[in-house]
């Protein structure tokens, strides 16, 4: 399934608020690994493919959202349906879907109740679907593009921030990897993590 239209993904299913300066419309980023884009998630369109990936057993074993699809289509449908303030993504690569990821406003996220954060914050999460495409370090490349993306798309933003699990050694080294540092260990209520920033400061330095 190959998604090239630069709309693909924008639909009745996909909140319309402006909390995050329209990740539909931010266009797609050349990387070293191909061209890539953001791909708001539509439910109808993405669920089987979404849902095939949560029970991988590589994935499931951190996001916990292993099962029928209509576990996968709740977790999607609490952000759908809501104010915006996360996006849920699929990651194309060459028009390819081949990741999944969550741009969502930090600091209006319950993480803030455990952490430091500061206002317009912006967290991602992400899951390289195919296990062809993991240990090939796009990790990395793609965590710093979309880095990348949010502090170009988003001036308001000075931080991009992540809390993988701690025990993810290889999402961590990726952060590394992609230009971000190491800040706290977090305690949340279903991990702990590794809180993981890049600042927009110091994009051009790490």
């Amino acid at each position: 399934m190959a998604l090239t239209d630069a709309t693909a993904g924008i639909g009745t299913d996909t909140p319309h608020g402006d909390l995050l300066d329209r990740v539909g419309d931010w266009g797609p980023v050349s990387t070293p690994a191909g061209c890539f884009r953001l791909v708001p998630v539509r439910l109808g369109r993405d669920l089987a493919l979404l849902s095939r990936w949560m029970n991988d057993r590589a994935v499931s074993a951190y996001w916990e959202l292993s099962g029928p699809p209509s576990v996968t289509a709740d977790h999607l449908r609490a952000q759908l349906s809501g104010d915006g303030r996360s996006v849920p993504c699929l990651g194309t690569l060459d028009g390819v879907p081949m990741s999944y990821w969550e741009v969502y406003r930090a600091d209006l996220d319950p993480l803030a109740r455990h952490c430091p954060v500061r206002p317009h914050d912006t967290g991602i999460h992400l899951l390289i679907g195919s296990a062809a495409d993991r240990g090939r370090r796009l990790g990395g490349v793609l965590l710093r593009a979309v880095a990348d993306l949010i502090l170009d798309r988003r001036p308001a933003c000075m931080r991009v921030i992540a809390e993988p699990d701690l025990r993810n050694i290889p999402s961590i080294a990726a952060f590394l990897t992609a230009g971000f540092r190491f800040s706290t260990e977090v305690d949340l209520p279903d991990k702990r993590a590794a809180l993981m920033v890049r600042d927009r400061s110091l994009r051009h330095l790490m």
